[in-house]
């Protein structure tokens, strides 16, 4: 029979597991969530407006907007990283001086 350490270590253990486990599910989602507010913004292009997204799309027109409104946050946040990363790139040159 295992001693009360062995079996608190082997709960721990378990906990520690599922928690990873959800930690990564969350991870997929998140990244799930993002490529369909991708393809709802453009079916909205396609569609015309977001009405006629979410007719064609059979979702209710607030989810439209939920997800044009994250796909639009997703591309401001990777136009900002990419402005930063030049931003950065330019700012280490150095001038010779004669």
């Amino acid at each position: 029979m295992p001693s009360r350490k062995q079996r608190l270590q082997e709960k721990q253990r378990r906990q520690l597991a599922v928690v990873d486990m959800v930690d990564k599910a969350e991870v997929k989602v998140r990244k799930a969530e993002t490529e369909l507010a991708v393809a709802v913004a453009e079916a909205v292009q396609v569609f015309g407006d977001e009405r006629a997204a979410s007719e064609g799309l059979d979702m209710p027109v607030e989810a439209v907007r939920r997800f044009v409104g994250m796909a639009a946050s997703e591309a401001d946040a990777t136009d900002n990283t990419a402005a930063q990363s030049r931003s950065e790139g330019s700012g280490g040159a150095t001038t010779l001086r004669a």
